[in-house]
């Protein structure tokens, strides 16, 4: 199936065309001509899985296919010096968008709105905003005086701009619930409940959520009406093509000799090399350009259309190593990548799944290998709890780590370990004490048909 069976408006489809979507995801494929249809939606699908284009591709259609008044295209500041000249007192204007997305966190507000540009790049009438904690207040009533058509928002900061009469709902067409769970186990549940109780009961209302039972499942009953359910495949048979495997070094030069001894794997068709920064990703860039990798860096600093520019080049195996930070690089769907590599480990785990979804494609085998320091094992547990699967230590002969890890404290009862509740460790399974032996070849003497029985017993 491809986008264009999906029956999107062409401008968005020219806009998918020159970021490289070229096939739909199973929640993309299952949830969008229901959506297009005005159907209310409930989602189990984990971050990774596309679900931002899911919600935001048919609400951006409906748009597109309605005529909107023109803007006037004037900034605050515009319009105050307008309202001087005609000796008229300055109004503030509630803004009235059309389409609501709620998350629970900044960075994914953010990320949703560089997913909604580039999607609707060919509608110059539709307007995205993010409205969040920690943007200057002046900087927020300049966004909310372009009257937005989508606006997206973490629910304490709304709240504050609906108290204060800065927002109404009453031409509200679409209400998107992102990663619900998450923003119930953060405790906005009555934040979320007198948002909508300030939209229409009209609207459309689609509800994203990692898991749709209990305290979720009863607020999707309440806040949506005849929904259709998408349920898409759990993580571990998501991903259970790819190969994961954790590297400790330590220092960056050690960090370093891993790395390019992996990009050396003959094995190796394309990589990506994920890295916390722009500015990392622009300084591994260029050392291994300068050790004569075919590399580029793809970041959010970089104008749209050089950040085309290398995504083709990549798509054409004219770039074997790309380096790229979380944001740059979602929606990469090439089959050619083998390996994907954690020169930094992600904040949530949920960036760690997505990361490793670059490999594995089209139910190709993929690598994952993370490069990990003494002091992200707290993170390495956050991982391997998200994803119900314990990630195996590898040594290669010659790059062997000279200190040893000690897992950080941990909350849980000492017996603990992922996936199981006893304490002797199984074949594979993770061990800051003591690295695994060493391997000439880097690779572990496991089969990978072992591997994965070892992951589905721990899980």
């Amino acid at each position: 199936m491809t986008f264009e069976t999906l029956g999107l408006h062409p401008l968005i489809l020219k806009a998918l065309a020159d970021i490289h979507y070229d096939q739909p995801t199973p929640v993309q494929t299952k949830a969008i001509p229901p959506a297009i249809n005005g159907k209310d939606l409930l989602v189990s699908s984990q971050t990774g899985s596309g679900k931002t284009a899911a919600f935001m591709l048919p609400a951006l259609h409906r748009f597109a296919m309605q005529h909107f008044p023109e803007k006037t295209g004037k900034t605050l500041n515009q319009q105050r010096q307008s309202s001087r000249t005609k000796g008229e007192k300055l109004r503030f204007k509630a803004a009235r968008p059309k389409m609501l997305v709620l998350t629970p966190t900044r960075e994914l507000a953010l990320q949703i709105v560089a997913s909604a540009e580039q999607y609707s790049a060919y509608l110059k009438h539709i307007r995205t905003i993010a409205i969040l904690g920690g943007m200057p207040y002046p900087k927020q009533m300049q966004l909310l005086a372009k009257n937005p058509d989508i606006l997206v928002a973490t629910p304490g900061r709304l709240i504050d701009h609906m108290q204060s009469g800065k927002i109404r709902f009453d031409q509200l067409d679409i209400l998107v619930l992102d990663e619900a769970d998450r923003m119930l186990d953060m405790g906005f549940i009555e934040d979320i409940e007198t948002i909508i109780a300030a939209t229409p009961e009209t609207r459309q209302t689609m509800l994203f959520s990692a898991t749709l039972d209990g305290i979720v499942g009863n607020m999707a009953k309440k806040v949506t009406h005849d929904a259709e359910s998408v349920h898409i495949a759990s993580l571990e048979k998501r991903h259970e093509n790819i190969e994961q495997m954790i590297h400790f070094v330590d220092d960056l030069p050690h960090k370093n000799r891993l790395l390019d001894h992996w990009l050396h794997d003959r094995s190796l068709g394309q990589a990506v090399v994920f890295t916390a920064t722009k500015r990392d990703a622009d300084q591994v860039a260029d050392r291994l350009a300068i050790a004569g990798f075919s590399t580029a860096a793809l970041h959010g600093d970089m104008p749209q259309s050089a950040r085309n520019r290398t995504l083709a080049r990549l798509r054409s195996g004219k770039i074997r190593i790309l380096v790229a930070t979380d944001v740059a690089a979602r929606g990469i769907d090439i089959p050619a990548i083998t390996h994907v590599f954690n020169y930094d480990l992600p904040k949530f785990p949920e960036d760690y799944v997505h990361r490793i979804g670059r490999t594995g494609r089209a139910g190709r085998h993929g690598l994952a290998i993370s490069l990990v320091s003494h002091s992200d094992s707290t993170i390495i547990r956050r991982i391997e709890r998200f994803t119900k699967q314990s990630i195996p230590v590898n040594v290669i002969e010659g790059f062997e780590p000279k200190m040893t890890f000690k897992a950080a404290p941990s909350r849980r009862k000492p017996n603990w370990k992922p996936g199981t509740k006893k304490h002797a460790a199984k074949a594979g399974q993770r061990h800051f004490g003591q690295p695994s032996a060493a391997q000439k070849n880097g690779r572990s003497g496991r089969t990978q048909r072992s591997r994965k029985a070892e992951n589905r017993q721990a899980a």
